[in-house]
């Protein structure tokens, strides 16, 4: 019986993902004109060496992805984004719900900590989550379960016990190692592999059906 959700936030909470990509390509192609959209849709849901590796073959100027990176982040892009325009307005009515029947809710994120607070304090719904996580708070991120696991533990119940909301093949992967259940937000722009899901969502509103089913 499910206890526990726990959500993604990138591609879940917020439609962040196409953004990021948007800022990314224009970096590739200005080293690289011919780099396109559609090699770079990799990164979606990466770990920070795996998403910039590809970046790297995309590009392949003799950079490596660390000196690639260290560039791209000399520009703050997160400061240019508004978040509330990216934030899915129905999931605050699902917290809530989820809430007063109930459930723990959690975060669990690969983003860096700061921006995960930034974007849920600018959307009103910090309160809401009884656990935030990070993935620099782990040595391997998603697709290892650790960050799953870790989550889990702090809400003080079972992996089984949990539902994960996720959208990409690396988070699904993680949530399924961890031995959650997995509701999968359908996306079809990016190639994800969501065969291992135990879900599907057309939208954040979706998990108040699947909970009543786990």
């Amino acid at each position: 019986m499910i206890q526990a959700v726990i959500f993604d936030m990138d591609g879940v909470l917020i439609d962040s993902e196409g953004v990021y990509l948007n800022y990314q390509l224009a970096f590739a192609r200005a080293k690289n004109p011919a780099v396109t959209m559609e090699q770079l849709y990799p990164m979606v849901g990466a770990t920070k060496k795996d998403s910039w590796e590809v970046v790297e073959r995309a590009v392949n100027n003799g950079q490596t992805w660390e000196e690639l990176r260290s560039e791209f982040r000399k520009k703050d892009i997160y400061e240019e984004i508004d978040y509330r325009e990216l934030y899915r307005k129905e999931a605050t009515e699902v917290l809530n719900t989820l809430k007063d029947e109930g459930f723990k809710l959690a975060l669990a994120s690969s983003t860096h900590l700061e921006l995960v607070e930034r974007v849920l304090n600018e959307n009103g719904i910090r309160n809401l989550f009884e656990t935030v996580v990070s993935g620099n708070q782990f040595k391997k991120s998603k697709p290892d379960p650790e960050i799953y696991l870790y989550t889990a533990s702090c809400l003080g119940v079972k992996p089984e016990e949990c539902l994960a909301v996720e959208d990409s093949t690396i988070g699904i992967t993680a949530a399924h190692r961890a031995g959650m259940k997995i509701a999968a937000m359908i996306d079809e722009r990016y190639g994800f592999d969501q065969s291992l899901a135990d879900y599907r969502l057309s939208g954040v509103k979706d998990v108040l059906e699947v909970v009543k089913q786990a």
